[in-house]
């Protein structure tokens, strides 16, 4: 084999390698400050009741209540939607589902929590999500390019 065939040969094999090395270090990148950026946020809010509970305590005054919405998109980068297609073969979690939905799920609450607090409530009580698929990655409609994770509760301005 001549030498311009295994640069060839190396440059066809190599660039897709290289594509999916790349995906998946600044997904993992983005993902860990996303994380990093989620924590400080609750760590900041962790004071801030968001509960659900049956009846609002009759030791709470209601001044006003109004509903509240917190809603994120998140995808998974390339390289994690490809190993997640390779587990899909043989069966068994797929963890980088997990994360993605545990990231929208967290940013949602966070969102609802911040939303209450812009307009003034002291809580939030009956917070409630929903999930939705948004786009399929491929043609034939089969397969996950992102989520919509929406959480709605109703905040509570309370006398103090």
């Amino acid at each position: 084999m001549a030498p311009a065939d295994l640069i060839m040969i190396a440059v066809q094999l190599g660039l897709p390698l290289l594509l999916l090395v790349g995906a998946y270090l600044c997904g993992s990148l983005i993902e860990a400050a996303h994380y990093r950026q989620l924590r400080r946020r609750e760590q900041a809010s962790q004071n801030f009741p968001a509960i659900t509970i049956p009846s609002v305590p009759e030791s709470w005054t209601v001044l006003e209540a109004q509903l509240v919405t917190g809603s994120v998109v998140i995808s998974l980068d390339y390289f994690k939607r490809f190993l997640a297609g390779l587990r899909k073969l043989v069966g068994g979690r797929i963890k980088s589902y997990e994360s993605l939905l545990d990231r929208g799920r967290r940013e949602a609450i966070m969102r609802v929590k911040e939303a209450a607090r812009a307009c003034g409530a002291h809580a939030v009580v009956n917070i409630r999500l929903e999930t939705a698929c948004l786009a399929s990655s491929r043609q034939n409609g089969k397969g996950t390019a992102g989520v919509e994770v929406l959480a709605f509760g109703t905040a509570l301005k309370l006398a103090r």
